[in-house]
């Protein structure tokens, strides 16, 4: 019986899935399979392939022959390369990212909500209520620190005139 290494088509219309599967030569394309071995999904980015390079290996050793399409996947993933011995059996199949878990994705949103509002009020009620704050507080810091100049120079005032008093007291003990 002569076996093909084929592709099986699955899903929708312009939205093509496939199936990588072992089938006899004279079956049609979606017809009875003996083996499925992998998938191929063509429209992500980067294309997932996926395939049973042990099973592969078995099957191409047994005879099977690949398709061309199927031929160029496997090349890819270097299941041909192993199968002939040929240098570049690791393959060029590029990896698609991780994408983050929908957990992460919580826990960042609600860090960003924790650290209150980042934008600024839009309405010139609220921009005027803000402006005042902010003068409010600009003029309690300004009289804070005109207070603790005038301590200041209080305490340096009464520094002389009780360094005098000790100086006094001092004297009238030594007589």
């Amino acid at each position: 019986m002569a076996v093909k290494i084929k592709l099986q088509r699955l899903g929708k219309i312009r939205n093509a899935q496939y199936r990588v599967v072992i089938a006899d030569a004279r079956t049609r394309r979606d017809g009875a399979v003996i083996e499925n071995i992998g998938i191929y999904h063509p429209k992500e980015e980067p294309s997932l392939i996926k395939i049973d390079s042990e099973r592969a290996q078995y099957w191409l050793g047994v005879g099977a022959q690949p398709t061309e399409p199927v031929l160029a996947l496997l090349k890819v993933t270097g299941d041909w390369q192993k199968h002939k011995g040929l240098d570049g059996a690791e393959g060029t199949l590029k990896v698609a990212e991780e994408k983050p878990s929908k957990l992460d994705l919580f826990n960042q949103a609600l860090e960003e909500a924790s650290n209150g509002p980042t934008a600024e009020a839009i309405t010139e009620k609220r921009k005027k209520a803000k402006e005042e704050a902010e003068a409010k507080a600009a003029a309690e810091a300004e009289a804070e620190a005109k207070a603790a100049a005038e301590a200041e120079a209080a305490e340096a005032e009464e520094a002389p005139a009780e360094e005098a008093e000790e100086e006094k007291a001092e004297e009238s003990e030594e007589n």
